[in-house]
């Protein structure tokens, strides 16, 4: 006999009919990836026809924190090989109990690749993070201009998801530049989230048509008069441009000329995939001198309470992988700033090859990846 339907409780987990989904009921533990070290993928979007979107879980339950615009670090094995390459999240933290990562696939990228064709529900992935600084939680403002080029749209999506979920209205333009219409990633969402929020508003910027003959938008490539006339207020926006290099050094050059203040301009590097192709190359090592002496020193890593050796020929990323210390990566050869820390106190020698910038170093910031000790250091990790 059936039921009466005043009597059905949804989230009576004794009812026959009901599967009451693990993040129903107690407020559950908060994800860390020092705690779980593996999540699980749970679903696969297709969003243009070489970009997909994963979404992870906790297998235990468990919810993430992160700030819109930071990144996870994934740690593969493909072909034998451990490789470690960084994702932003593209999903908003108000939403908590999934993470989503959106990878385009780079011809020859052996990262992207394997996780378009190998990631699916079900597999599991040893994360780390999240981390970066790139988010404009860090640097409130009562209007934003968001400046993205193909896959760096990620970031921005996730700043402009998490406004859009706390229905925070702030005033924010968002302009995106990709090759075709057909190539414009979240395109539907962003129109959206426009018709949602009264001060949202979207732009897009084409090469070329493509196969879109109906494409009524803009084409050509951003210049400062178009950014006029999409954002005539611009000099008065905190700016945040994440997109392939060349289009970032071109933002900068239209907003010099355009005379806009620096310290309200923030930017991130899209691919860690394309830097670390250069950082793959052999590296010729100069012959051992027998004369250095083999000092060693000790590593402190604050935060968690870790202390390892390293040695004065080892940089302290190795020493650190070597002793089982889990630490976001992903070029390691001082391109990407992945592995950017805080020195609380010890000397390094670093020699970086642009992934982090003086002001950084001048306020003891280091990479880790290049970085050898030259006394005993505590480090803010």
């Amino acid at each position: 006999m059936m039921r009466d339907a005043a009597q059905f409780n949804p989230l009576d987990a004794s009812d026959s009919r009901v599967t009451r989904p693990a993040f129903w009921g107690a407020l559950p533990e908060r994800w860390t990836s020092e705690v779980e070290e593996t999540l699980v993928c749970c679903h696969v979007w297709q969003e243009t026809h070489d970009v997909k979107s994963f979404f992870l879980r906790s297998p235990q339950g468990r919810t993430f924190s992160f700030e819109p615009g930071q990144f996870l670090t994934l740690e593969l094995e493909i072909d034998g090989e451990a490789i470690n390459r960084c994702y932003t999240i593209s999903s908003s933290p108000a939403r908590p109990h999934t993470l989503s990562i959106t990878v385009k696939r780079v011809p020859g990228g052996k990262v992207s690749n394997w996780l378009h064709d190998n990631l699916r529900p079900g597999v599991s992935l040893r994360v780390l993070g999240p981390a970066g600084e790139f988010t404009c939680a860090r640097h409130p403002a009562p209007k934003y201009l968001f400046l993205s080029a193909g896959s760096g749209v990620t970031p921005l999506m996730s700043m402009s998801r998490a406004h859009h979920d706390l229905a925070e209205d702030r005033d924010i333009v968002f302009v995106h530049s990709a090759r075709t219409p057909d190539d414009i990633i979240f395109a539907r969402e962003l129109e959206l989230i426009a018709s949602s929020l009264a001060n949202f508003r979207t732009s897009f910027v084409c090469e070329r048509v493509g196969a879109r003959t109906d494409w009524s938008g803009v084409t050509g490539f951003l210049s400062l008069p178009l950014l006029k006339l999409i954002a005539p207020d611009f000099m008065e926006r905190e700016i945040f441009t994440c997109g392939p290099a060349p289009y970032m050094k071109a933002v900068r050059d239209l907003l010099d000329e355009a005379g806009f203040a620096r310290e309200r301009y923030h930017e991130e590097s899209f691919s860690f995939e394309t830097l670390t192709a250069e950082a793959e190359a052999p590296v010729e090592q100069p012959p051992a001198d027998s004369s250095v002496e083999t000092a060693s020193f000790k590593i402190t890593f604050a935060k968690s309470r870790r202390e390892i050796q390293c040695g004065a020929q080892q940089t302290v990323l190795d020493a650190a992988r070597q002793a089982g210390v889990r630490l976001a990566s992903s070029c390691s050869q001082g391109m990407c700033g992945t592995c950017k820390v805080k020195l609380v106190s010890g000397q390094v020698e670093m020699k970086h090859s642009g992934g982090i910038r003086q002001r950084e170093i001048d306020q003891g910031m280091a990479l880790l990846c290049c970085s050898k000790p030259l006394s005993d250091l505590v480090v803010d990790k």
